[in-house]
């Protein structure tokens, strides 16, 4: 009975998202306006080319600022059960935050963290 109820709760999730995609590309209203294809920055027109390339380093910045961002939230549920989890627990949280400490010095080996 459960491998039924999963199915259905598939299909019924794939036909609405399906639904919503139909139905928000036919609704809205297809006016074509040059201004909306122009690049906006804070309401100041562009002057020269606005196909720049940024540096990865960026973008790197921000993926590791993510994954210790999400590293916080694993962190809150672990400090409210603590208690409860007990010597196990700890072994796995002393883990975690090893592995994100090996991803912290291999970003620092690879200069990731330099803003430049």
């Amino acid at each position: 009975m459960e491998s039924q109820s999963l199915v259905l709760f598939f299909i019924v999730a794939l036909v609405l998202v399906g639904g919503a995609v139909l139905f928000s590309s036919y609704i809205p209203p297809s006016t074509y306006n040059p201004v909306k294809f122009e690049p906006y920055e804070c309401g100041i027109p562009t002057i020269g080319g606005t196909w720049l390339q940024y540096t990865v380093g960026y973008y790197i910045f921000a993926i590791i600022y993510l994954i210790f961002d999400v590293e916080t939230v694993f962190v809150y549920p672990w400090a409210v059960v603590m208690k409860t989890a007990g010597m196990r627990g700890l072994v796995e949280i002393i883990i975690f935050f090893f592995i994100l400490g090996l991803g912290l010095l291999y970003a620092w080996k690879k200069h990731a963290l330099k803003w430049e």
